[in-house]
């Protein structure tokens, strides 16, 4: 089986603005520094399709699925909240943000793909089921998580969310849901503000501003992993931020490159161990152009040793 890497040119067609640190240059550094290191040839490229309605409805309302088309605009921006900004481009390139983690599942609940990473943009952690929040339109894992559910019957999905940020909207989502079992490391307190602690099926693993390897790792090691493997998904959906990173201009923790690789060698071998190896990542946030290609890099060598 092949790794499979998906993404699409509408991606870069989302422009909420010349100073907005969600831009079209982070996922053009992704790409750019997966090509340099080689991964584009191990990875197969697989062109995100469009997300479906009935798709997106199994999360968000359809009153706000409503508003999110009514609302683009031809021309120009528009601003659905305080941080989330549309342009032309937008509708598309959340649709193939959602579309690809719905196909990444596809693809390895049906053994054609060992394993995806989904190199998309708009993010989608922080997208309630009626609001956009944070940069994020359409819950783009959540969107794949139920997916799984309702076409593959999948009974017990491990989400693992590593960005610096809270994944409020993904928790939200399936607060009800025993089949989820949901992991989430962010610095504390930040944004989205607020209380949330730990309860059936959410394990907040809060950072402070200037944690760095040690801590990530610790918390991860004790909090989470063991419980994220007892819980023996049948697939493993990851977050994957890197904003937590120590040269990210947006948050105040001090992760390297290597942190996110050992995070997704022991998510990988979580995987291994009751999923039949299926995993699929879904880029979220990480602001640092310089910083953001390497991360992503050696997370994907981690996550796409399709060699067994």
């Amino acid at each position: 089986m092949t790794c499979a890497l998906l993404t699409h040119a509408d991606c870069l067609d989302h422009r909420p603005g010349d100073r907005h640190p969600e831009s079209p240059a982070r996922l053009e550094a992704v790409l750019s520094e997966l090509d340099r290191a080689g991964l584009t040839r191990t990875w197969r490229r697989v062109e995100a399709p469009l997300v479906t309605r009935a798709q997106l409805e199994r999360v968000h309302h359809p009153a706000y699925l409503d508003e999110v088309e009514q609302v683009a605009p031809k021309t120009g921006t528009y601003r659905l909240e305080a941080d989330t900004v549309m342009s032309p481009g937008t509708l598309a390139a959340a649709s193939r943000a959602a579309g690809a983690v719905v196909h990444a599942v596809d693809l390895v609940m049906g053994g054609a793909a060992r394993s995806a990473f989904c190199a998309t943009r708009p993010p989608g952690h922080h997208a309630r089921a009626g609001e956009a929040m944070g940069f994020c339109i359409y819950g783009n894992l959540a969107v794949g998580a139920a997916h799984a559910m309702a076409e593959h019957g999948v009974t017990r999905i491990a989400i693992a969310d590593f960005d610096v940020h809270r994944g409020n909207g993904t928790e939200s989502m399936f607060r009800r849901d025993a089949r989820v079992l949901m992991a989430d490391s962010f610095q504390h307190p930040y944004y989205p503000r607020g209380e949330f602690p730990e309860r059936d099926g959410y394990i907040p693993l809060r950072l402070a501003a200037g944690d760095d390897s040690k801590a990530f790792r610790r918390l991860w090691r004790d909090a989470a992993l063991p419980a994220l493997r007892a819980f023996r998904p049948q697939l493993v959906l990851v977050s994957a931020g890197f904003d937590a990173h120590r040269d990210d201009p947006l948050a105040d923790i001090r992760l390297e490159a290597a942190d996110y690789r050992w995070l997704t060698h022991e998510l990988r071998d979580i995987a291994e161990d009751s999923a039949q190896g299926r995993i699929v990542s879904v880029l979220e946030g990480g602001y640092g152009l310089a910083n953001i290609g390497p991360a992503v890099a050696a997370h994907l060598m981690a996550l796409g040793d399709c060699t067994h």
